[in-house]
């Protein structure tokens, strides 16, 4: 965390000294890119391949809550969030721009810590930072972050490719972020009404990682190249894995069988959900924010999905008369509803970047 006492305020820079001062370190790694930082736009060549090309607004008081999240924390969580949407297309991500409005409360340090989360971000996945904009903002802090990725055209993979007979298959564990978020904001609440009592965070750092700093999954993707397995739809879990099912359902005109006991939940999660009286079931259909990707592949590639141990298999695709339901462990039906989060109808931060 910065020091205050060392505060730089943004206008000794100015805009265009601002974004020297935090752009110096941009190195540029990618083949794709012709042309980065310093002039009127960045320019790309993917040659033969597809371009993808995704963009997300992050809002202060909305999207994060700055009592509890470092800034650099937030500045690889904002990049993390939008490279999941080019690897949720079965493509590569190797551009992004970042662009940030700021208010007066921000000093040049602060500024600075969350573009070394960016960088971060951009170094540990290969993706170079091509450009963006600065500006003032009467609203606290403001963060839109685009990506731009390639893939082989027979490779791409879009929502509406699901098939009757596929299996459903989903990366990781979910509902971890969710719960990281009400343990988070547990201990805030805790703070305002006592400052001088410390957050007791010890044995959960997995579930507060979760949701502080998610990691997109580019190695998914170099799975499915590695192993032949190519998707026939694909999307990711950013608003929880009920919300998901039901847009691939709804893309592909197919409903769907999911097993509640196949459904992949983290010890840590499962415990403190139980802690704070919450389903750890519904944490994770409708939690959101865990960042990983949800997919169908045909029967045929079973063996090549069964055994790794990073993906489960958790239901199937059915016709669409069927509807999209769950199995419970008990064995009852209940038809699937999303329940996530509404970005027009949330007036604080409740975990989810939509």
């Amino acid at each position: 965390m910065f020091d205050n006492k060392q505060r730089t305020d943004i206008n000794e820079l100015g805009e265009f000294g601002l974004i020297d001062y935090l752009t110096k370190a941009v190195e540029i790694k990618e083949l794709s890119t012709v042309k980065g930082i310093g002039d009127d736009a960045a320019v790309l060549d993917f040659s033969s391949k597809k371009t993808l090309i995704s963009t997300d607004l992050l809002l202060e008081g909305i999207h994060f809550d700055l009592r509890y999240v470092p800034l650099k924390h937030l500045g690889y969580k904002a990049v993390q969030v939008n490279l999941s949407d080019i690897y949720a297309m079965n493509g590569i991500a190797s551009q992004i721009t970042f662009s940030i409005g700021l208010s007066s409360k921000f000093p040049v340090e602060a500024v600075e810590e969350i573009y070394q989360g960016v960088l971060i971000a951009c170094e540990k996945f290969n993706v170079d930072l091509v450009g963006g904009d600065t500006s003032a903002s009467a609203q606290g802090l403001v963060i839109s972050v685009t990506s731009i990725g390639y893939a082989d055209a027979d490779k791409v993979v879009y929502r509406s490719g699901a098939k009757e007979g596929d299996l459903l298959c989903v990366s990781g564990d979910l509902g971890g972020a969710y719960v990281g978020l009400q343990l988070l904001e547990r201990e805030k609440n805790i703070f305002i009404e006592n400052p001088n009592i410390q957050p007791d965070l010890e044995g959960k750092d997995y579930i507060v990682e979760r949701q502080l700093k998610p990691e997109s999954r580019k190695d998914i993707v170099e799975l499915f190249e590695t192993y032949g397995i190519q998707p026939h739809a694909m999307i990711d879990v950013s608003d929880g894995l009920a919300s998901e099912i039901l847009h691939i359902c709804k893309a592909s005109k197919v409903g769907c069988k999911l097993y509640e006991d196949k459904i992949p939940i983290d010890p840590m999660t499962y415990e403190t959900a139980r802690e704070f009286g919450l389903d750890p079931t519904v944490c994770a259909l409708n939690g959101g924010e865990d960042y990983e990707l949800l997919f169908t592949v045909p029967q045929d590639q079973y063996d090549k999905v069964k055994n790794q141990l990073d993906i489960s298999i958790i239901g199937y695709i059915t016709e669409e008369a069927a509807g999209c339901e769950m199995i419970s462990k008990s064995g009852h039906v209940h038809p699937i509803q999303a329940q996530g989060w509404n970005a027009f109808k949330q007036s604080s931060n409740d975990g989810s970047t939509a």
